[in-house]
C-alpha cells in the first residue's frame, strides 16, 4: 500500500505556498520552480507528501525569463515556472482546468494530458481534436479522471513544449497499490536550448546532422581496417556514405547544443530529494525531453520498477533502463546508507547527462560518472545486415521486386502474430523514404543500442509484465501495418512513406475492435511513437492477461513490434513520433475511431 497523505493542502493553502516558493527562487536568481521542484541543495526536496489532490486548476501561458548556470534565455512558461506545476489528481474525480493564453507572439497554445484516457475534445490538439487557444483566449478542459499513475502534460502546439511547457501528473488511484514506499519524488528529465526552435529546426532540415560533433575520422576508419579488415570495414561503411548518413547520428539534437535537466535544475545546480537511510523511496522518471532518449542508473542503488507508463507491472529488478521520450518509468530505491547517491540520466548519444542527487541532508553530493564512448551504429544494429555495400535510395524495379519477395518472406516467418506484418515496398523515386530495411526483427529483449555490456542489469521491454486488470477480450479481429519512414539526408520523416501533408486520409480504427497493430521501423533511429486516445498492450509472448500497457514505445531501428488495441472512445486521435522536430517534419498522422 502507498504511504498517505501526511499534510493535506488546501487550494489556498497550496497556492499560497506555491507564490513563496517562486518568490524565493526569484530572489536567488535561479530559474523559475515551482514548488515541487524546488532548487537544491540550498532547498532540497523532501517528498510530495504535501500534495493533495484538487480538482480544478489554472493555468496561464506567458513567455518569462529563464537562467541556467548564469546563462539567460525566454521560456514559454505555465504559470510563470519551469517545468510546470504539478498537478495531483484522484482517480474517479472530475477535474476542471482552465488554461489561458497570454502569449501574443503565439498562433496558439494547448496542452495534451500525455497518457491520459479523455474524450477526443479534452485531447488538446490543435488541429485534430480543437482548433487550439488563441492569444487572449482560454479554454476550459474538463473530463473524468479514469485511471491512475504517474502521468505528464506539454504543449502541442509547434515548439513550446522544448521552450518549457511540460509539467508532472500524479493521480491517486481508488484502491492501495500492490506496493509500499515511504518516500515519493518527481524526477522530470528535459533537454533545454538557449537557441531559438526555430533555428534549430532550420539548421537540421538544412544539415541533419549539424549537431553532431562526435563524427568519424580517419582514425576510426583505420581502426575498423585493423580490426575487421579492409573489406569488411568498407562493407559496414559504404551504405552510410552513400546514404549520407552517419553512424554516429544517433540524435538529431544532440548536447552540443542541449543543457540536460532533473526538474529544471542543470548538473551542476544538482537537483536533491531527501530521503532517511532504510526508507523505501518512490522516484516517477518523467522523460519530457523534446528529442533526447536517456539511459538511467543510480551507482550503489538497486532499482525496481513497478510501473511502466502509469500502469503497474509484476516488480522488475534492475540496475538500469533507457527511457524514451515521454515514457514514464515509477521506481523504488531502498538506500541504506547515510549518504548521497547520483541520479545519472546519460543521452543515448554520449553527448551529455542530467544528474540530481538523493541524500540525507542538504548539502550532500556523490560522484558523477564518466560519460560512455559514444558507439557506431552497424548495419547489422538497423536490420541491414544481409545487405552490406548495398544503396537503398533510387531503388529500380529489380531491386523493389526482390524487396517485395523479402518481406513476403518476413511475413510468413515472423513469429510475433499469427500473419506478421504486411510488405512495405516504397514507390519508386519516393523522396521521403532513402532506406528500407530488409530483414526487420522483433528486439524487444534488447536492452538497445549502446547498453548491456557493463555488466550489469539493464531493464528491456520483454521484462515487462502488466500488473493490471485486463478489461479488453483476447480474441485479435484485424491487424494493421504501419511502417516508419525516413530520408535522414532531407531530413524528411514519415509513416508508410507520406508526410502528414501527403496523407490520402486518416488511418480507421473499428470501434471496441480488437486490433492487432504492427510497427516496422524502416530507419537507423530509435522513435519514441506515441498513440492517443487508447491504450497499446505491446506482445511480448505471454497471455492476453499480461502484455503491458503502454502509451509510447521506443522502437528500434530496424525493428518490428506489435500490440493489441481497442479503441474505446469514438473520433480523431493523433498518432505521432514524440521526437519533436521529427513529428513537425512530417512524422505524424491521424487515427479515426469510428
Amino acid at each position: 500500500m502507498g504511504s498517505p497523505l501526511a499534510h493535506p493542502m488546501s487550494r489556498r493553502r497550496f497556492l499560497r505556498g506555491f507564490g513563496a516558493g517562486l518568490f524565493a527562487t526569484g530572489l536567488q536568481g535561479m530559474l523559475p520552480l515551482p514548488a515541487w521542484a524546488l532548487t537544491s541543495p540550498r532547498g532540497p526536496q523532501a517528498g510530495l507528501a504535501g500534495y493533495a489532490p484538487q480538482t480544478h486548476f489554472d493555468l496561464a501561458f506567458r513567455h518569462a525569463p529563464l537562467t541556467i548556470d548564469g546563462k539567460q534565455g525566454r521560456a514559454t512558461a505555465i504559470n510563470g515556472t519551469v517545468p510546470a506545476p504539478l498537478l495531483r489528481w484522484r482517480e474517479g474525480s472530475e477535474v476542471t482546468l482552465d488554461v489561458s493564453n497570454h502569449m501574443e507572439d503565439s498562433r496558439h497554445a494547448s496542452i495534451h494530458w500525455h497518457g491520459v484516457l479523455v474524450p477526443p475534445r479534452m485531447d488538446g490538439v490543435p488541429g485534430v481534436s480543437f482548433a487550439g487557444i488563441p492569444p487572449g483566449e482560454s479554454y476550459r478542459y474538463r473530463f473524468n479522471v479514469k485511471q491512475a499513475g504517474t502521468y505528464w502534460y506539454h504543449s502541442h502546439s509547434r515548439f513550446q513544449e522544448q521552450s518549457g511547457a511540460y509539467g508532472p501528473i500524479i493521480i491517486d488511484p481508488r484502491h492501495a497499490e500492490p506496493f509500499h514506499y515511504d518516500r515519493d519524488h518527481v524526477v522530470m528529465l528535459s533537454d533545454w536550448a538557449f537557441e531559438d526552435p526555430e533555428t534549430i529546426y532550420r539548421n537540421i532540415t538544412l544539415e541533419p546532422d549539424y549537431y553532431v560533433y562526435y563524427r568519424r575520422t580517419l582514425r576510426d576508419y583505420f581502426r575498423d581496417v585493423r580490426k575487421l579488415g579492409f573489406g569488411e570495414a568498407n562493407a559496414e561503411l559504404l551504405p552510410f556514405r552513400e546514404m549520407n548518413m552517419s553512424p554516429r547520428d544517433l540524435s538529431s539534437v544532440t548536447g552540443s547544443i542541449y543543457t540536460f535537466l532533473v526538474n529544471g535544475h542543470s548538473p551542476d545546480m544538482n537537483w536533491t530529494g531527501l530521503f532517511e537511510p532504510g526508507e523505501t523511496v518512490r522516484l516517477r522518471f518523467i522523460n519530457a525531453s523534446a528529442m533526447t532518449n536517456f539511459d538511467v542508473r543510480i551507482p550503489g542503488l538497486d532499482m525496481r520498477v513497478v510501473m511502466a507508463d502509469g500502469k503497474a507491472v509484476r516488480p522488475v529488478e534492475c540496475h538500469e533502463f533507457r527511457i524514451g521520450v515521454a515514457e514514464t518509468y515509477d521506481v523504488l530505491v531502498r538506500p541504506r546508507e547515510e549518504r548521497a547517491f547520483t541520479i545519472f540520466a546519460e543521452s543515448l548519444d554520449r553527448s551529455g547527462f542530467a544528474r540530481g542527487t538523493l541524500a540525507p541532508a542538504p548539502g550532500m553530493s556523490a560522484g558523477v560518472p564518466d560519460l560512455r564512448p559514444v558507439g557506431d551504429r552497424r548495419l547489422e544494429d538497423v536490420g541491414m545486415g544481409m545487405m552490406k555495400g548495398k544503396y537503398f535510395g533510387g531503388m529500380d524495379d529489380g531491386m523493389m521486386m526482390d524487396m517485395g519477395e523479402k518481406h513476403m518472406q518476413m511475413e510468413r516467418d515472423n513469429p510475433s502474430g499469427p500473419n506478421g506484418p504486411k510488405p512495405f515496398v516504397p514507390e519508386k523515386n519516393d523522396p521521403n523514404v532513402n532506406m528500407t530495411v530488409m530483414d526487420p526483427k522483433s528486439r524487444i529483449d534488447e536492452p538497445g543500442f549502446g547498453l548491456g555490456k557493463d555488466g550489469w542489469k539493464v531493464l528491456t521491454y520483454q521484462d515487462l509484465v502488466s500488473a493490471e486488470p485486463q478489461p479488453y477480450k483476447a480474441a485479435v479481429e484485424r491487424e494493421l501495418t504501419i511502417n516508419i519512414t525516413e530520408n535522414m539526408e532531407r531530413f524528411m520523416f514519415s509513416l508508410d512513406g507520406k508526410k502528414f501533408s501527403e496523407q490520402p486520409g486518416p488511418y480507421l480504427f473499428r470501434h471496441n475492435e480488437r486490433l492487432r497493430l504492427y510497427l516496422v521501423n524502416h530507419s537507423m533511429m530509435e522513435h519514441p511513437m506515441h498513440l492517443h486516445g487508447m491504450w497499446m498492450q505491446l506482445e511480448t509472448g505471454r497471455g492476453n492477461d499480461e502484455l503491458p500497457f503502454k502509451h509510447s514505445i521506443l522502437i528500434k531501428p530496424g525493428e518490428a513490434l506489435s500490440f493489441r488495441i481497442t479503441p474505446i472512445e469514438k473520433g480523431d486521435w493523433a498518432f505521432h513520433c514524440h521526437l519533436l522536430y521529427h513529428m513537425e517534419a512530417g512524422m505524424f498522422q491521424v487515427v479515426r475511431v469510428a
